[in-house]
């Protein structure tokens, strides 16, 4: 796959949400992931798995999380607790040091440290999980019943071109709990 130079793209979601004032076209094909709460994955070290804990309900009831950001918020936890580990090395050791040759060389602690940071950095930035990110982010307000479709084209085709025994199936459908 090759990136495109540039912005990235807004999520079609969001475009709808802002009501598109560009009106340029999206894809009306886009997957929608189911909307559940993903598993911490068992991988995890015990530090990631609390981060996990402290941020995973939390997302998922903002609504930006679902099962299919599993792996980026397991990067982020992972990440963090490699960080912590690091931090807490740094106490135990001085951050420069001589060599047995004489030179003066920073810890391998300070350098994953970093690392780790930058890392969280940009995981933080996909997530949400910085002020300045959350600003840039807005999802729809959740909405129920027959009044929640409030899109005006589904499926590729203008609402006004669906019979009400259609709406009323898709509704009913859209109602459904999903297997996961």
């Amino acid at each position: 796959m090759k990136m495109k130079p540039g912005r990235k793209p807004k999520p079609t979601a969001i475009r709808r949400a802002e009501g598109n004032p560009g009106k340029r076209a999206w894809n009306h094909d886009e997957p929608v992931p189911p909307d559940a709460l993903p598993r911490c994955p068992p991988h995890l070290s015990p530090v990631a798995r609390n981060e996990w804990r402290r941020l995973a309900g939390t997302l998922h009831g903002m609504r930006v999380l679902t099962v299919i950001d599993r792996a980026a918020l397991a990067a982020y936890c992972q990440a963090w607790a490699r960080w912590v580990e690091a931090e807490e090395k740094l106490k135990e050791t001085p951050v420069l040091f001589k060599t047995p040759s004489g030179y003066i060389q920073q810890s391998p602690w300070l350098a994953i440290a970093n690392k780790q940071l930058e890392l969280m950095g940009r995981y933080m930035i996909e997530l949400g999980l910085t002020p300045a990110a959350r600003s840039r982010v807005s999802v729809a307000p959740v909405q129920t019943g027959p009044e929640a479709i409030t899109v005006e084209i589904v499926h590729g085709r203008p609402i006004s071109e669906y019979s009400d025994a259609e709406l009323e199936e898709m509704i009913r459908r859209y109602q459904q709990p999903r297997p996961f």
